[in-house]
């Protein structure tokens, strides 16, 4: 007797002759096809798009660095002269930089009046501060005026992620020009390393911040300190990590095949309950009437 390998067969035909249509089951078929449509269309969505996953952890995750972080600055000081702006660099490592000029430019504004000064520079992985002041000025004014808006205080890369809403510029936009103009300004700063690793695997490296303010008139022995906009920072041993992720491809097929399989069996089953029940409805009829 020859091997039939159609025995193995555990999808068994039934033929065609010996099945019966209902509208019930067209009805049920249709809303079957249009929910299977719909959740594939969504897993596809899933699929497709991106996930961003954070995690925290501790460690220096820009070890490359040397020890530096970028800062960019830009501050508006409409009532000082850019010839007495200057910013000053000090931290706990003995650095002490008075007029920090590298990388820096002073826009006049108002006619001379006031000053834009933008600069970016580095400062050491420590606790440490830098300062806009005219410390640095030839000649010492009497009254300064100290009253500012600050649009931009960042650190590290730029990221522009749209998924990721974060404080790498919380200070953007801080308007002080209704302050006391001769109070001095201290922006107290909790630096917090923050990693980007997107689908290829590259890193970036920026920093978010949270920040506290005080403004105050500091008076010595000798009299009234020359007000100063401070930025004291200290860094944050925890690390954000930003990582963007998609669904394997694998677990995609597994969902759609579940979705499939599963809606199919639950409308046989739908479909067979109501084929039985109009069934036996019909045989009750049948008997009242005989």
């Amino acid at each position: 007797m020859p091997f039939d390998v159609r025995r193995f067969d555990i999808y068994r035909k039934v033929p065609k002759d010996l099945t019966q249509p209902t509208y019930t089951g067209a009805f049920i078929s249709i809303l079957c096809c249009v929910f299977i449509l719909f959740l594939f269309l969504s897993e596809l969505t899933g699929f497709i798009a991106t996930e961003i996953v954070n995690e925290l952890y501790v460690d220096d995750p820009d070890k490359d660095s040397g020890g530096k972080i970028d800062v960019s600055l830009n501050i508006s000081l409409p009532n000082l002269h850019c010839d007495l702006v200057g910013l000053d660099i000090q931290d706990e490592m003995g650095r002490h930089e008075v007029g920090h000029i590298d990388n820096s430019m002073k826009i006049p504004l108002n006619q001379g009046e006031g000053c834009r000064f933008e600069g970016e520079f580095t400062v050491n992985k420590v606790p440490g501060n830098f300062h806009v002041s005219t410390h640095g000025a030839t000649a010492q004014p009497q009254s300064p005026d100290m009253t500012h808006t600050i649009h931009k205080l960042a650190f590290g890369e730029k990221l522009q992620v749209q998924k990721v809403q974060g404080a790498f510029n919380a200070l953007g936009g801080a308007n002080r020009l209704s302050s006391n103009p001769l109070a001095s300004h201290d922006y107290i700063l909790k630096i917090v390393p923050t990693v980007y690793e997107d689908l290829s695997g590259r890193r970036r490296f920026s920093y978010q911040y949270t920040v506290a303010n005080k403004e105050y008139v500091a008076y010595s022995h000798t009299g009234r300190i020359i007000p100063a906009i401070w930025f004291r920072y200290d860094l944050s041993p925890i690390t954000v990590k930003y990582t963007e992720r998609r669904q394997p491809f694998y677990r995609f097929i597994t969902t759609i095949c579940a979705i499939v399989g599963g809606t199919f069996t639950v409308a046989g089953i739908i479909d067979s309950c109501i084929f039985t029940a109009s069934e036996a409805w019909k045989k009750i009829q049948i008997g009242k009437m005989s």
